[in-house]
């Protein structure tokens, strides 16, 4: 056999093993977006099936928003979120420009001890982030949810290796043609960089939005509840209804889906130009 043929074979075989990964990654999302559309005899039936017998049931969807003041848990998050990403990247821009163009004393030693943040669970700190946002009056505030996460080493790692990746005489031309830092940051730097913002603000957006740990902890107010903790409300006292949590699960996922969507394209040159989100 040739080994044009052999390739070909290869290549599809590793398609076709792929493709069932994908699968059996994609089967547990599946599923739980048709429990949401089951009824609770459906639910607990033996055997269990994977499709609802109808989906025009509702009623799920109409208990996560009666059960709990979950559209009002969505514009908290989604105010968080967008607070916090949008100061995160803020922050991680102007920080990856100082150490990408500047040199100063400590440069390496501050660079290396900003990263050695990232193997610090976020764990360890929850105590102290509580003493000290309780100490601020920030609890049961938005500025309180968001404030933990105004600053990430990731971003700022990977947006310094993208400045440092682009071409240092354009800095220099800049410079001389009258362009300040912060018109080189806002009209040159950023839109070249536009791709790998776009995919660093959905990883920190969507890290907010998951979070539920912390808004627990620093929220006492139902009305400053966030989402993931709203599902937890979706319960009784008789049980879990699994199949109102699968509805709200599902209808909490919808904006990050949508935020993806928008910057998808950004993602994919993202990925096909190399860079990893840390």
């Amino acid at each position: 056999m040739s080994k044009a043929f052999l390739k070909k074979v290869w290549e599809t075989a590793l398609g076709v093993l792929c493709l069932l990964l994908g699968c059996v990654l994609l089967f547990p999302l599946f599923y739980g977006l048709m429990g949401a559309f089951k009824t609770p005899a459906e639910f607990i039936a033996y055997p269990p099936t994977v499709l609802p017998q109808s989906f025009a049931n509702l009623q799920n969807f109409e208990a996560v928003f009666t059960q709990a003041p979950m559209l009002r848990y969505f514009w908290n998050t989604l105010l968080v979120s967008t607070l916090s990403a949008g100061v995160r990247m803020m922050l991680a821009l102007l920080a990856a420009y100082a150490f990408a163009f500047y040199e100063f004393k400590g440069k390496r030693f501050l660079f290396f001890l900003i990263l050695s943040t990232m193997m610090l669970p976020a764990d360890t700190l929850v105590i102290t982030n509580y003493q000290t946002v309780s100490r601020l009056g920030l609890l049961d505030t938005y500025l309180g949810i968001a404030v933990v996460s105004f600053v990430g080493a990731s971003q700022m790692f990977m947006l310094r290796q993208q400045f440092m990746a682009s071409p240092a005489p354009i800095r220099d031309a800049a410079l001389i043609d009258g362009c300040g830092d912060v018109r080189f940051i806002a009209f040159i730097l950023t839109p070249m960089s536009s791709s790998v913002l776009a995919t660093l603000f959905l990883q920190s957006f969507i890290t907010q939005w998951n979070a539920y740990l912390w808004p627990l902890l620093v929220t006492n107010k139902t009305e400053m509840r966030t989402v993931q903790i709203g599902i937890t409300m979706l319960t009784t006292l008789e049980g879990t209804n699994y199949e109102t949590v699968l509805a709200g699960a599902a209808v909490v996922v919808i904006p990050a889906a949508l935020l993806f969507l928008v910057l998808r394209k950004s993602i994919t040159r993202t990925v096909g130009g190399g860079a990893i989100v840390g």
